[in-house]
């Protein structure tokens, strides 16, 4: 079986229940809406969902976001990834990008049987290291697994009268996304986005909205997902107002707490600056640019710092792979 519609695609990962959130067919739904085509390939238990982004004169760049990872080095496997490759060919892709959903320490020297043109990319597109709060044990449990001022700072929340409820309100949550965006410098999504993403979404239970309030004014929401085992905390936003009230602490404890109610075992904070842990700790109180002002608050949580395996690009138009890795440089340099 190849190219299979979503239909067959949600039939094939109901067999991988802890598939990531980016391989479910709602996220290749949410891309489609955006500029990147879907295509998704199934082969015996091996699958996966590729994302197109064209480019001028008909090439495309092709993707693949946390890849189901399975270390067959079958005939299975192979054959998989000759049809992968059939499919990234027909639409002109340049090179396929592929992040695997596993850790960097567990990775042998050659994942994946893709032949020649395989290498590893300078590149990743989602954030490669983030902190993974573990959910196991009672509320008490996980709270004592945090920084003690992590803890203090969630139950002020309480006592100053913020509460966490269930929202819809896109509207409101867009507009507190750009205030975020405006004060720290991250890039956001249109308006559109975030409804489709909700629409998509939280109709199978994979999502919540949730917002922070103090007197009925919103001060902080996000947006949570869940699959299986696993939970991300991927949108988030807060307003100028209230801030001592420390509503963002209360408002992941509570994403945490849904998400254990869901049964999963682990939060993952999703993106933290690509450091290791001695520089981290070293640097997190003098630096603020980047993801570091963020990790400041993550890491506050108690998790654990990973990285996820560095991504593999299989390049199929050499001369246009390098004219693209010079103008990524070139973006990178400004």
């Amino acid at each position: 079986m190849s190219d299979v519609s979503l239909t067959e695609w949600n039939q094939f990962l109901q067999r991988h229940p802890n598939a990531h959130i980016l391989q479910t067919g709602e996220w290749g739904e949410l891309k489609s809406k955006f500029g990147w085509d879907v295509v998704r390939v199934v082969h015996g238990d091996l699958g996966a969902q590729i994302l197109f982004r064209k480019l001028p004169l008909g090439f495309t760049i092709a993707y693949i976001p946390k890849f189901i990872f399975n270390h067959l080095h079958s005939a299975v496997s192979k054959e998989f990834w000759r049809e992968v490759d059939s499919v990234c060919k027909k639409h002109r892709a340049i090179f396929l990008k592929i992040e695997l959903d596993v850790e960097e320490s567990s990775l042998t020297p050659t994942p994946l049987p893709l032949g020649e043109g395989q290498r590893v990319s300078k590149q990743n597109i989602q954030p490669p290291r983030t902190i993974i709060v573990d959910l196991h044990g009672t509320d008490d449990e996980i709270l004592a697994r945090m920084k003690q001022k992590c803890r203090y700072n969630i139950r002020l929340a309480e006592k100053k009268s913020v509460t966490v409820h269930a929202w819809d309100d896109l509207d409101s949550f867009h507009t507190m996304v750009q205030i975020t965006g405006g004060r720290d410098g991250f890039g956001v999504h249109s308006l559109e986005y975030y409804r489709h993403a909700y629409e998509l979404f939280h109709p199978t239970g994979m999502c919540e909205l949730l917002v922070a309030e103090f007197e009925s004014k919103p001060l902080a929401a996000l947006m949570v997902f869940a699959r299986g085992k696993r939970s991300w905390y991927i949108y988030g936003a807060s307003n100028d107002e209230e801030r001592n009230r420390m509503p963002t602490y209360l408002l992941q404890w509570e994403a945490m707490r849904w998400a254990k109610s869901r049964g999963c075992e682990e939060y993952d904070l999703w993106g933290v600056p690509d450091e290791d842990e001695a520089t981290l700790e070293a640097q997190f109180e003098n630096r603020s640019d980047g993801l570091w002002g963020v990790y400041r608050f993550k890491r506050g949580f108690g998790g654990e710092l990973k990285r996820a395996a560095q991504a593999i690009d299989k390049v199929y138009q050499p001369l246009l792979y390098k004219f693209y890795l010079w103008r990524m440089a070139g973006q990178e340099g400004k």
